[in-house]
């Protein structure tokens, strides 16, 4: 079993940390605020900088915020440098493919391997082990990481580095535009005098059905937008997208709005909601509050 040096336990890094050590995986562990790292003490090292958290590691696993961070954290920090020789670096962070790539080339220059491997399912499925790893690199490296992916969900090799972060992107791109659909669908529903829970209910049952729609959905009616992913998290991944499609010479209209949606959503104070609360920017447009189940209309209510 490799041990693992892992960097930033987050939201999602915390429950993969927990689904790591329950697998028998040996760990070291650093975040930026020390107290979430702290949590394992009993079962984990704990470091107190980056490169005495990658020093000896077989494994090293970021999962920080966005490519910046990660960055400044691993590399411009000169932490990089402290890795041993056949270190596999695999990057779980949604960041920039070209970011990626300029990492993937540093690593191998030092005689380690690289794979960028996002992941999407959110909180439930890091916390069940089901996420779905999105890899790019090598067919070498991404069998070295096979049972830590094992442990952590169902990984895909995408292609060479880089494309894991692409298909990232592909996948932020249908949950931001399915989310701002099941919104405009419930509301619309629910203003027309239908019982938005029930219309759900009968939605998942035909080709509109979807995760989305059953979790989040679910969310938006009981109006539970504790973070699961936030929603500046997202407009982070819609940013990206645009960025990547104007590289590549594309207009992505569906994209572009729900992004802009998405930033009116984060200058109203909602950027650390869940990004199923994109609700409430539809509603403050619409001076309405979707209801519970009722179908009662409440357009006096704003939800700035």
């Amino acid at each position: 079993m490799p041990h693992i040096s892992f960097l930033g336990i987050g939201l999602m890094g915390a429950p993969m940390v927990a689904r790591l050590l329950d697998a028998g995986f040996s760990l070291t562990l650093w975040n930026r605020t020390p107290d979430k790292a702290q949590r394992f003490a009993d079962r984990a090292l704990i470091a107190a900088s980056p490169a005495q958290a990658v020093a000896g590691a077989d494994v090293v696993i970021t999962m920080l915020e966005d490519g910046a961070v990660v960055d400044q954290v691993l590399y411009q920090s000169g932490a990089i440098a402290r890795l041993r020789p056949d270190t596999l670096v695999i990057d779980m962070s949604s960041i920039e493919p070209a970011t990626a790539r300029r990492h993937g080339a540093q690593v191998t220059q030092q005689g380690g391997g690289y794979l960028d491997a996002p992941v999407s399912g959110g909180t439930r499925g890091a916390e069940a082990g089901t996420l779905s790893i999105m890899a790019g690199g090598s067919d070498q490296d991404f069998d070295r990481a096979g049972l830590i992916f094992q442990a952590l969900g169902k990984a895909t090799h995408i292609g060479p580095v880089g494309s894991g972060q692409l298909a990232k992107l592909a996948n932020q791109a249908i949950v931001g535009i399915t989310i701002g659909a099941v919104s405009e669908a419930l509301l619309l529903a629910a203003q027309g005098g239908a019982r938005p829970d029930k219309v759900r209910e009968a939605l998942l049952g035909g080709f509109a059905g979807s995760k989305i729609l059953e979790q989040h959905g679910e969310r938006m009616l009981a109006r539970n937008f504790e973070p699961g992913a936030p929603a500046r998290i997202q407009l982070k991944d819609l940013r990206m997208i645009l960025d990547e499609a104007r590289a590549e010479g594309l207009t992505l209209p569906l994209s572009q709005r729900v992004f802009e949606e998405y930033r009116a959503l984060q200058a109203s104070g909602h950027g650390d909601v869940d990004h199923s609360g994109l609700l409430l920017e539809l509603e403050r447009l619409n001076g309405v509050r979707l209801s519970s189940g009722t179908g009662e209309e409440d357009p006096k209510e704003e939800n700035g």
